[in-house]
């Protein structure tokens, strides 16, 4: 039975890197074998996937592919063509082949000992498929060739013939591909209907321009090779239907490979070409294209435009001129092409109304004699050449000189029309009394007080106005105007002084907030303009806006920070900044975006279907809830329950605010409830929904065209892809940088989407996928794209650097240097060549490729802004945030020692302010050192501190000592030496002495001895104490002492003092003793016994210096425990 199928769907094709190539694989089936497509370079292998897009594979490369059931797929050919069967390495090779092709210079020559490929066996014939319901318009049939099966049945079989490639068939039963290279031809014939398809891009041919003027050229183009309209085979006529081919003409003039650019786009074989060069040569290619396969283009066609006439020549220039002569002189125009065979110099009086020959030929330069004095005159110029004359050139009128010659007399002062930034609009009269014929040149001179250079010129010609250009912003300068003509030149005008507006000021810094934000108010502060235009700044504007674009300015005022009140909760505020100054008012600042905190939503509105219910599919939406808390709903919960007395379960939860309940019973009802979340929280379930169960999703998006508009933004366009029976209501764009970790950037009902704030030199991954009532379809393949290279980023963690690799260049003047290291930043694609350092001179610092830098010749303790920013091939970058140093101060002076006390065996030095620290002390510290030798000293403190005690020294000996500060500045210089002496040491303390009695009223004293010290004598000193009264009783070198105690009755105390005596007689006493008193007396027997009978006297008890002490201390004690009482009862228990 005969039948006309359609061709099978197409199916993947496993790569290189998931099949193993080896010529039998064991299946679970029988034997697999591979398909080896071979692709030749400069041809691309395009496969068809199961999801319908295609996949594109550049030569030179090997396609495998794996056959299922382990059989060979016979390959019928039409009438004119064979195929050979090569084996080479144990691998067979089915070559379908013309019999005139040239074989491919890397292809193996046939062996000729191999048979012709042979039909195989009808069992090989049937596979299982299934059929499309259209063909692609790109798939054309031929009539069928006959193939009988073993029931004897005849089919129509498919078959396909391609040249210019290797088809090496290792098996597969059905397969369906796409090729497009270089002299490509296609002869669709039959092959087993499990076997393959393809259609084949085609080149056309372009011709040689017939026609070419020297502007303009057409060109015309054969179309790709025709297939049969119309072919009769065993009476089955089959109609041809054309392809819908269109055509990209493009042309370069930088040869073959240079850059083409797009001129023709049409469905026409001829474009006529205009705006042409003449004489010029020009290359032309055409691709065509078919739907949304675009074929390679074709070989290149060069093409000279012819010659045309000159261009037209600039206005002759006079160079000098007489009462009867004028001398012209010009240059020679463009010849587009044809070498210039003569000039034609015209001229009249003003009087004729035309223009008259007054020479002709190939000078340069022209004398015209026989003039009228102080005549005007004009003249213009031609240029000729083998094609033609150009045109006339722009007319120069001039006058002769006159009999009489006078200089002209000054003219009035320049007058200021109008001023800019950079320049100054000026203008002029003509000087009073001028009665010359003669057109007068006017000199404008101006000065630059800043530059001591003088008046210089700015601008010289017939023009009584003139911009000055090029000037500093908000600076003074003096012009004056001189005339020049035939007869001299004036003198020049009186100067006047005119100034330059100031520059519009920089933006100010982007707004930030000065503490965390409040429900209702935001402290908002930023920064001052880096640039404020030559003028200070006069008044900043703060602007908010919550709606869209609309900006309410709600601070003006000279403060750059400002409290922004009465805001609503949970709501995106926008801030920005701009300052006004005598130059105008600034750009804005960058957008400072900041929410204020939320609370949780409401509950959700209108819970309802969206659309017809399926058999186990309810889709749902709802509206979001009136009241959102202040923040956005970020996610919805929908809760499922066949009744209102079951469990309610979750059955979605997303950002979505619709959903599709599957996996659901038919003809059953169902309860539905929604809820929204935001950061605050979840919200209160909505009102019930009660449905039933009851009747897909769009196909694939292509994958999304991405255009670069800058290096940080692009375009993304898509195409709508077929819905499914219902309509497409939104696109899903998804953007990043890794495929498998894509996030959603974009959903909407529009084709396109700009995506900004790229990275440059990063290659970013898209795909899209459509969205219909129904649902979603599946994602698009994923669309590359890389961005191109840009400036550098800003360069970050700029910090002084102290210590490494410049330690010693710092310390030779760490006065006048500072050291700089930054971070590397990201070079944005293109590497960074130089950094650029301000330190706020007029020119900035270049340096190499480093990350340090060392800036020389700087002030001493001076304090410099310093910013750094990278440079590449694509520009320099932006500046660093700003780094302020400050560089040392130049080594302190050695201050001032002196000894504040001297001991026997220490001495207490102070220098500088003493223990009153000033504020520029902070951060000296002091070194002090000590003569130990003539030439050998130590240091013996080093510190902040202004005093020093050095102790362990010994008594009346000369110390030298010297001193020197040092700061972060450096050491300073050493002082002079001071020479100090110790004092001599008193001998020590004595213990008490011993007091004996003799006899009645008489003593023995006696006391310990010291030992001479380095040659001084001990001396003592007894003293008695009565009271307060003190008297001496004994003095000298011995340590005894026999006294008689006059005053019988009072109380007496002994102490004693040792002393040194020098050689000099000066004596030094130290610390007394303590205290003895006197042993007690027996009285006389008479007096014992005549006490019985007479009145005892009353003892009087004589306060000594330690008893008063603690008589005194006693009653302080007392005294203030009795204030206590009284202060506790009188004032504390009555409050």
């Amino acid at each position: 039975m005969m039948t006309d199928q359609h061709l099978p769907l197409l199916e993947a094709t496993p790569m290189l890197a998931e099949v193993p190539l080896l010529p039998h694989v064991i299946s679970g089936d029988g034997m697999q074998q591979m398909i080896l497509v071979q692709v030749n370079p400069g041809e691309t292998f395009t496969i068809r996937t199961e999801d319908g897009h295609f996949q594109c594979i550049t030569g030179p490369a090997q396609v495998p592919m794996v056959s299922p059931n382990g059989t060979m797929p016979p390959i019928f050919v039409p009438p004119g063509y064979v195929s050979q069967v090569v084996e080479e390495n144990g691998m067979r090779k089915v070559l379908v082949l013309p019999h005139a092709m040239e074989f491919h210079p890397s292809l193996p020559p046939v062996p000729p000992h191999l048979p012709l490929y042979a039909s195989p066996h009808p069992a090989m014939l049937h596979h299982p498929h299934v059929f499309p319901t259209e063909l692609p318009h790109y798939v054309h049939q031929l009539p069928a060739l006959p193939v009988y099966s073993e029931q004897g049945e005849r089919e129509h079989l498919h078959y396909i013939y391609i040249y210019g490639i290797w088809l090496t068939l290792l098996s597969r039963a059905t397969y369906s591909f796409i090729i497009l290279h270089r002299q490509a031809k296609v002869v669709l014939g039959v092959l087993p209907k499990d076997s393959y398809w393809c259609s084949v891009g085609f080149l056309p041919k372009l011709n040689t321009p017939p026609f070419l003027t020297s502007h303009s050229a057409v060109l015309s183009w054969r179309p790709p090779l025709p297939l049969p309209s119309e072919v009769d085979t065993h009476s089955n006529t089959r109609a041809h239907t054309a392809l819908l081919l269109s055509y990209e003409l493009a042309l370069s003039q930088s040869g073959t490979e240079g850059d083409f650019k797009l001129v023709y786009q049409g469905k026409d074989t001829t474009c006529t070409v205009g705006d042409l060069r003449p004489a010029a040569h020009y290359y032309a290619r055409v691709c065509v294209a078919c739907s949304s396969v675009k074929g390679a283009p074709s070989e290149t066609v060069a093409f000279t435009t012819l010659c045309g006439t000159p261009d037209a020549p600039a206005a002759p220039r006079l160079i000098q001129r007489t009462k009867s002569s004028i001398s012209l002189q010009w240059t020679s125009p463009n010849d587009n092409g044809s070498k210039i065979t003569g000039f034609y110099l015209e001229y009249h009086e003003g009087k004729q109304s035309a223009f008259k020959e007054v020479y002709s030929g190939l000078a340069k330069q022209y004398k015209v004699m026989r003039l009228m004095p102080s005549t005007k005159y004009a003249f213009r110029l031609a240029a000729k050449n083998d094609v033609g004359m150009s045109a006339f050139s722009a007319v120069l009128s001039c006058c002769t000189a006159s009999c009489s010659a006078s200089p002209p007399a000054p003219p009035s002062p320049p007058r200021l029309t109008e001023a800019g930034v950079t320049w100054l609009s000026l203008e002029w009269g003509a000087p009073c009394g001028s009665a010359s014929r003669d057109t007068p040149t006017y000199i404008l001179e101006m000065e630059d007080k800043e530059s001591d250079c003088g008046f210089q010129l700015k601008h010289r010609g017939e023009e009584q106005s003139c911009t000055v250009k090029e000037l500093r912003r908000f600076t003074s300068y003096q012009f004056r105007v001189l005339v020049a003509g035939s007869e001299g030149t004036s003198q020049p005008s009186s100067a006047v002084e005119y100034r330059t507006q100031p520059a519009q000021p920089g933006s100010p810094g982007k707004p930030s907030l000065r503490c965390p934000a409040e429900p209702h108010s935001l402290h908002v502060i930023w920064e001052a303009p880096e640039d404020d235009g030559g003028s200070p700044v006069t008044q900043y504007v703060l602007e908010l806006s919550h709606s869209g674009d609309e900006w309410e300015a709600v601070y003006s005022g000279s403060l750059r920070q400002h409290v922004c009140e009465g805001l609503q909760e949970g709501t995106w505020y926008k801030l920005r900044v701009h300052c006004q100054s005598s130059g105008g008012q600034s750009q804005v600042s960058e957008i400072f975006s900041v929410e204020t905190p939320p609370l949780p939503p409401g509950p959700c509105q209108a819970l309802r279907t969206a659309g017809a219910a399926a058999t186990s599919e309810i889709p749902l939406c709802w509206d979001p809830p009136v009241c959102d808390g202040g923040a956005p709903v970020s996610q919805y919960c929908v809760e499922m329950t066949q009744s209102a007395e079951e469990y309610q379960q979750q059955v979605f939860c997303g950002s979505d605010r619709c959903c599709t309940v599957s996996q659901l019973l038919p003809g059953r009802t169902y309860l539905f409830w929604v809820k929204a979340c935001n950061p605050a929280g979840w919200g209160p379930l909505s009102e019930m929904c009660q449905a039933s169960t009851a009747p897909g999703p769009p196909e694939q998006c292509s994958a999304p065209q991405l255009i670069l508009n800058t290096s940080t933004s692009g375009l993304a366009t898509w195409q709508t892809p077929e819905g499914n029976g219902a309509e497409v209501c939104a696109f899903r764009m998804e953007w990043g940088l890794q495929e498998g970790a894509l996030e959603l950037l974009y959903s909407g009902p529009l084709t396109q989407y700009e995506v900004s704030d790229l990275q440059p030199a990063t290659e970013y991954r898209c795909r899209v996928q459509a969205v219909s009532a129904v649902g979603a379809g599946l994602f698009s393949d994923v669309a590359t794209v890389t961005t191109p290279a840009s400036v550098p980023a800003a360069v970050e963690h700029v910090e002084e650097m102290r210590e490494g690799p410049l330690g010693d260049v710092m310390a030779h003047s760490p006065a006048t240097t500072l050291a700089l290291r930054w971070k590397e930043p990201n070079c944005h694609g293109a590497e960074i060549s130089s950094y650029n350092i301000d330190i706020g001179e007029e020119l900035p610092l270049s340096t190499g490729r480093t990350s340090y830098h060392i800036l020389e010749n700087l002030q001493p303790d001076t304090t410099y802004r310093i910013r750094v920013q990278a440079v590449n091939s694509m520009g320099a970058g932006p500046f660093s945030s700003v780094l302020k140093l400050r560089t040392r101060a130049l080594p302190p002076e050695p201050p001032v020692l002196e000894c504040a006390v001297a001991g026997p065996q220490s001495l207490k030095l102070k220098w500088g302010e003493g223990l009153i620290r000033p504020q520029t002390s902070r951060g000296t510290h002091y070194c002090l050192h000590m003569q130990l030798g003539v030439d050998r000293s130590i240091c013996i403190y080093s510190g902040p501190s202004h005093t020093f005690k050095v102790q362990r020294l010994c008594e009346a000996t000369d110390y030298q000592f010297s001193i020197q500060a040092h700061s972060e500045a450096g050491m300073g210089p050493l002082s002079p030496s001071y020479t100090f002496s110790t004092t001599r040491s008193p001998p020590p303390q004595l213990k008490a002495p011993k007091v004996e009695l003799i006899e009645r009223n008489k003593y023995a004293v006696t006391w310990e001895a010291h030992q001479p010290m380095k040659g001084d004598l001990i001396v003592y000193k007894l003293q008695m104490l009565r009271g307060r009264e003190v008297e001496q009783l004994y003095k000298g070198p011995v340590t005894s002492y026999t006294w008689h105690n006059t005053s019988a009755g009072v109380a007496c105390r002994l102490r004693v003092y040792a002393g040194r005596r020098s050689q000099d007689g000066s004596e030094l006493w130290g610390q007394c003793s303590l205290s003895t008193g006197l042993p007690a007396t027996e009285p006389p027997r008479e007096h014992r016994i005549s006490s019985c009978h007479e009145p005892q006297p009353r003892r009087s008890w004589p306060l000594t210096d330690e008893p008063f002490a603690t008589v005194l201390l006693l009653g302080f004690v007392v005294l203030a425990v009795l204030f206590a009482v009284l202060i506790q009862y009188f004032v504390i228990e009555r409050e």
